[in-house]
């Protein structure tokens, strides 16, 4: 166990950058449990809160450029997509800031939320102010939840939480993994069916 800790210690640095990049993306799980395993005192907090920080501020403020910038085009080419955009902005019209502070909070629109309000008349440099608000606000709370729960675990099991939080970090990796490689599989399945003729498609 105490080679474990050493390694980890060893290239924690790097653990960071990936928080970075994997909050980039979309990190909530992530978060939880290597915030469970700072607990432990392998990882420090702090700057593993400053990374999600960062990772999550980037990562929208990328989806709201991108909304801005390309949204009308993406529109023409995904309709489908109008019905979800103008409920964000309905609800950015009557909650405005705590919509913007608290949206990384509500599973199901979490994802396309800041590309949405790209296509919004919000300003830019107001949305960076809230948008970096907001990414601190969603880092404390996930990584304090996950040190607090850590925490609860190392004082329950002892030696052992370590190793139970590692393996879970480990098999969160290997089902992340294991679903963005089918939801490519499908996605790259569902444009040859578009490509293909009606009475071809099965």
């Amino acid at each position: 166990m105490e080679e474990v800790q050493r390694y980890i210690a060893e290239y924690r640095d790097y653990f960071y950058l990936l928080t970075i990049v994997w909050t980039f993306l979309e990190g909530e799980t992530f978060v939880l449990l290597a915030a469970a395993v700072a607990a432990s005192g392998t990882i420090d907090p702090y700057k593993l809160g400053a990374a999600a920080w960062c990772g999550s501020y980037l990562g929208d403020q990328c989806w709201f450029f991108l909304g801005r910038k390309a949204g009308p085009f993406l529109l023409r080419k995904f309709p489908d997509w109008k019905h979800g955009i103008d409920m964000v902005h309905r609800w950015l019209e009557r909650w405005d800031i705590l919509f913007i502070l608290t949206f990384r909070f509500i599973y199901g629109i979490r994802n396309f939320s800041s590309a949405a309000i790209g296509l919004s008349e919000l300003s830019t440099p107001r949305f960076m102010v809230l948008n970096f608000v907001g990414a601190g606000i969603w880092a404390a709370s996930f990584v304090g939840i996950g040190y607090l729960f850590g925490h609860a675990i190392g004082r329950l099991l002892g030696q052992y939480a370590l190793a139970i939080e590692l393996s879970a970090l480990g098999i969160f990796a290997v089902a992340v993994l294991t679903i963005l490689l089918v939801t490519r599989w499908r996605s790259r399945r569902a444009r040859r069916l578009a490509l293909l003729p009606t009475d071809r498609r099965s």
